[in-house]
């Protein structure tokens, strides 16, 4: 059975829809304001580790839990309604690339799996 990672494209469609769904994020006024003075290049390269580990491909992630990794933003106010902002981005970036329903739905279940973490509730 293949792993969502390989459903979606494997590497190459990793890279392209993190590259496209920071575009989208920079642009959507709800969580733009938590990139100012991040270096894009760097959070770019560890969104593709992460999201190919998370999806089941080869495990290159080494950075900061999501506790930890996400204290910073949720000190300046990060929210449910910011990670649901994250979440419709990832998605709508996903169905603008053509991916099928079910998969973008898969996605945000992974996604799902990471928000009591990054809000730092666990």
């Amino acid at each position: 059975m293949a792993t969502l990672y390989e459903k979606l494209g494997g590497s190459a469609a990793v890279d392209a829809a993190v590259d496209k769904f920071y575009r989208r994020v920079l642009a959507d006024e709800r969580i733009a304001h938590f990139f100012d003075s991040v270096d894009m290049e760097k959070q770019a390269a560890k969104q593709k580790a992460f999201l190919t580990m998370a999806f089941g491909g080869p495990n290159n992630y080494s950075d900061l839990d999501m506790k930890t990794g996400h204290a910073h933003l949720v000190a300046r106010g990060l929210n449910d309604s910011h990670f649901d902002a994250v979440v419709e981005d990832l998605g709508l970036t996903l169905h603008t690339m053509g991916v099928p329903d079910e998969l973008i739905e898969e996605v945000a279940a992974v996604a799902e799996t990471t928000r009591e973490a990054v809000l730092g509730r666990i």
